[in-house]
Parts: C-alpha cells; structure tokens; sequence
C-alpha cells in the first residue's frame, strides 16, 4: 500500500546526530529499508521533518521501519495510505460502476 510517513525528528536529537555525524547514516538506512518512491525535507513547528512515500509492502513491517527513527531520533511518526492520480481515478471508476 502507498504510504505517506510524516517523520519529525527532535530537535536535540537529530543536532546530536549531525554533530556525531550520524544522520546521514539514520537516514540512509531507513531509506534503503523503505525505498522511496519520493522523498521531501523540510521543517515544521521548528523540526526538521521528512516527508516520505515508499510502498508499505505488509504492516508487520512499520516497527521495522519506525523503531530506528524512534530510538535515534526521538522521532513523532504520523503515516497514512495516500493515492496518486491515476489509484484516485480508478477508484472513483469503481465506485461508479458498483
């Protein structure tokens, strides 16, 4: 299933990880962990925060996923099912049809 994972990072945190010079290796390897289909950066309520889509191949995998940022970080984790275009067209096709 697409997913949408929202991902902010403690401030304290993730300055901890620059200064040890370990963030880019958190985040490297949650990206190769997820293998985004897109992935954004910017900053909200004052921390920095990663917008990421990746497809959520079976639930089982979210603490797979979450736990690193969770622990590393001390990351606030929000994920939701999201579509693209074409996954919207066709769904409001089959609501048409049924």
């Amino acid at each position: 299933m697409r997913t949408m994972m929202m991902c902010q990072m403690d401030t304290e945190k993730a300055n901890d990880a620059i200064r040890g010079d370990r963030l880019d290796a958190i985040l490297g390897s949650f990206m190769d962990r997820v293998r985004p289909e897109a992935a954004y950066f910017g900053a909200i309520d004052g921390m920095r925060t990663a917008f990421v889509v990746f497809d959520l191949e079976d639930p089982s995998h979210v603490p797979v996923i979450c736990e690193p940022l969770f622990m590393e970080l001390n990351a606030k984790i929000t994920m939701i099912p999201v579509m693209n275009g074409d996954d919207v067209r066709t769904g409001v096709q089959r609501f048409l049809s049924s």
